[in-house]
């Protein structure tokens, strides 16, 4: 009716007046519908040159949510409070490969001077172990040397030799899964190596299906792997004096896995963040929409009708009772969400005749509360 009574004052002034008409077009602007909406988007190429991302991805989870608010408004002018976009973008998540190489074998009387069980037993039994020795041997050991380390380790059945790589990132040693020599034989060579280093980037991949086929990787994980190349030794590696003459080195590089296969890691990841709108601004947001079930009705005794009765007198009417109720479903169906995590909970109601409302709640001190 509002726009209705505009329309009659616009044609007034057509008769009546010769005068700018921005006031009367304002004030329709302002009586537009706002809406709520729900959103699932994946950033594409116009997107990131919108933002003026001319490498086509965010330097930080931090630089997205400085950045997407603004964008999600532009997209979606017309959506206000309880909206809510899932944004899916590309980060720069850089894993970068070794720097310098020592190779290294493990002997007995390193395994006694390591004392304990690791004495004892003439082997490594755990990670600790094997960290404890590298910040032993290496006390000082430079930003992003790869250590090609041989040693013993038991594995809960039986003591294996094993080959594995650790990279130095800035104090923290981060091993990388090496190859072994009945697996490269697999791959069809001849020696533990590979001959060049686009044939290691090209079966690696392969290779990486079956050796990882029985653990439960996930889309998104990235492995580090060590493989070997006969290469110039430039660094001297086989202690011989001399750097320009060939022999094996170890190198690392990542891949990662898309939930089918496994493919060179290019230092870029999708990222996912939720964005809510508080009604004025798009703010970073983790809100789950959830409609009640048949089951959480029968949770809390409401399962004859299958909703709350919010009529004066009845169980559901005050606010605080629903609360209670969906409190009481939630902590039962997502017994493991963390604080903080917030529901936007639609349920059925009957005030005389039905309909469905929805609750805004936070978990806070162990139970939701209303937002």
């Amino acid at each position: 009716m509002k726009k209705l009574f505009y329309s009659f004052v616009i044609l007034s002034l057509v008769f009546t007046s010769c005068n700018p008409m921005e006031d009367i077009y304002s004030e329709l602007d302002a009586v537009e519908t706002v809406i709520s909406g729900e959103a699932e988007i994946t950033l594409t190429d116009d997107d990131y040159d919108a933002l003026d991302l001319g490498f086509g991805n965010f330097s930080s989870e931090d630089d997205a949510k400085q950045m997407l608010p603004s964008f999600l408004s532009k997209k979606y002018p017309t959506w206000g409070k309880e909206s809510l976009a899932s944004v899916t973008f590309k980060l720069y998540n850089p894993k970068r490969d070794e720097k310098s190489l020592a190779v290294y074998e493990v002997d007995a009387a390193d395994y006694t001077a390591q004392g304990g069980n690791v004495a004892r037993f003439g082997n490594f039994s755990s990670y600790n172990d094997i960290v404890a020795f590298l910040n032993t041997k290496y006390p000082s050991a430079e930003n992003r040397l790869l250590v090609s380390l041989t040693y013993k380790y038991y594995n809960g059945a039986s003591v294996v030799e094993l080959n594995n790589g650790f990279i130095n990132n800035s104090g923290t040693w981060e091993m990388s899964t090496g190859i072994t020599d009945d697996e490269y034989t697999s791959m069809g060579e001849s020696r533990a190596q590979f001959s060049f280093e686009d044939e290691a980037l090209a079966k690696i991949p392969v290779f990486l299906k079956d050796r990882f086929k029985y653990e439960s990787k996930v889309a998104g994980d990235i492995e580090g792997i060590m493989y070997k190349l006969y290469v110039t030794d430039t660094q001297d590696v086989d202690g011989d004096g001399r750097t320009d003459d060939r022999t094996v080195y170890s190198f690392v590089a990542f891949f990662i896995y898309d939930g089918v296969n496994w493919t060179k890691y290019n230092n870029v990841i999708d990222q996912t963040i939720k964005f809510g709108h508080d009604g004025t601004n798009w703010v970073p947001d983790n809100t789950i929409k959830y409609t009640l079930t048949a089951a959480d009705y029968a949770l809390v005794g409401n399962d004859r009708y299958g909703n709350f009765d919010v009529r004066s007198g009845r169980d559901e009417e005050t606010v605080e009772a629903r609360v209670a109720k969906i409190n009481t479903i939630l902590l039962n169906n997502f017994p493991n969400d963390a604080e903080g995590q917030k529901y936007l909970v639609s349920y059925n109601i009957y005030n005389g005749a039905n309909g469905v409302w929805t609750m805004a709640v936070i978990k806070t001190g162990g139970e939701y509360v209303l937002q």
